[in-house]
């Protein structure tokens, strides 16, 4: 019971082509399906034969068709009937084109059946919108299947080709990608890339896919490192950033005296921040006292030392004043160290200054 509940939470992942998208698909009702096995389900252009990729998770948010039934092995031998005569259709779309006239600037690159012939559809490209209503006409006229004619991106064209890309590789959109990514200039030009149309340019015509593949790698590493024509400071002096290696995490940089020498990040210090060290380690101490300050060093040795002694040996020499004289203590009569100071004499009142001191009667 406890199975039946997981496998209904799960969804298969079907892919319809040799390299394409994952479609997911409800198979509630074959619970014995396995990764691997050819399946047929209802899709927007009609029935289709797929295979199972693999399971995963439901969204609880979302509605998920349904597998119809596993594929049998008729359905296979149709599949591979029918698929041998795709070449034969193109060549005469193709040729029907080239006679009715206007398209010059289409290019037909596949016929594709259904699995059971039930449905035929043409890729084309062109640079920009086409009618196809006569070539359409004309191609009911000729197969007895359903028709349908759709226009397909450069890249979609290259991937159907195939073959080997600049690098030597076979292309990647004809081998794993599933899905194109959107992609710009601003890419070459963050990976220090060429912007020559040869070297950045697929073999589609357009950006290549793996502009992309280390993109934010490069961004995330020159986050930390200087950028060009910065003025750092190194192991061997000043210098100037002329190249930036973000994935070796190093510089280039231009030495007057030793020309170009490449160092790590830790080497570099940035000539804003180099400036203002130089500037602090020239100000007084910021800790007074005899104990240790900021700088490090020991009392006496300290810039605020330096700068107190500079003063006193440029201030004027002050004159020394004479030793205050001894005063001697006078003995008591009796010789003792305390002698009892003179008392003051007695004062007198004015009638006794004035009469002698006599009273008159």
């Amino acid at each position: 019971m406890d199975a039946s509940v997981i496998q209904q939470r799960m969804v298969a992942g079907v892919r319809f082509t040799k390299v394409g998208k994952l479609y997911h698909f409800d198979f509630s009702e074959f619970p014995e399906l396995q990764s691997g096995e050819f399946v047929i389900v209802e899709t927007m252009r009609g029935r289709q034969m797929g295979q199972v990729l693999g399971f995963t998770p439901a969204d609880v948010d979302r509605d998920y068709k349904t597998i119809l039934r596993p594929a049998t092995a008729r359905d296979l031998m149709l599949r591979e009937e029918w698929k041998a005569k795709e070449a034969e259709a193109l060549v005469v779309c193709r040729e029907r084109a080239a006679e009715i006239g206007g398209y010059r600037d289409v290019k037909f690159v596949a016929a594709q059946y259904n699995y059971d012939g039930t449905n035929l559809t043409f890729l084309f490209s062109a640079e920009q919108r086409v009618n196809t209503s006569r070539i359409h006409h004309e191609l009911r006229r000729l197969f007895s299947s359903p028709i349908e004619l759709r226009q397909i991106g450069p890249r979609d064209v290259a991937k159907l080709m195939g073959g080997y890309g600049a690098c030597g590789e076979l292309r990647c959109c004809s081998t794993f990608l599933t899905d194109f990514s959107p992609i710009s200039i601003k890419m070459a030009k963050a990976q220090g890339i060429s912007l020559n149309p040869s070297e950045i340019t697929g073999m589609c015509g357009r950006l290549r896919c793996c502009l992309v593949y280390e993109y934010e790698q490069y961004v995330e590493a020159r986050k930390t490192l200087p950028k060009r024509n910065k003025r750092v400071m190194t192991p061997m002096g000043q210098g100037k950033v002329i190249d930036v290696h973000p994935l070796q995490d190093s510089v280039t940089v231009w030495i007057e005296e030793e020309g170009r020498r490449t160092f790590q990040r830790e080497e570099l210090i940035p000539m804003d921040e180099y400036e203002a060290l130089q500037k602090k380690a020239q100000e007084p101490c910021s800790k007074h006292g005899d104990g240790p300050c900021d700088c490090g060093k020991e009392p006496g040795q300290r810039n605020q030392d330096k700068q107190i002694a500079a003063s006193q040996a440029a201030a004027p020499e002050t004159t020394a004043l004479p030793p205050a004289p001894k005063v001697e203590k006078p003995e008591a009569p009796d010789g003792s160290e305390n002698p009892q100071p003179p008392q003051p004499p007695a004062r007198r009142s004015r009638r006794s200054r004035g009469h002698g001191g006599k009273r008159n009667n």
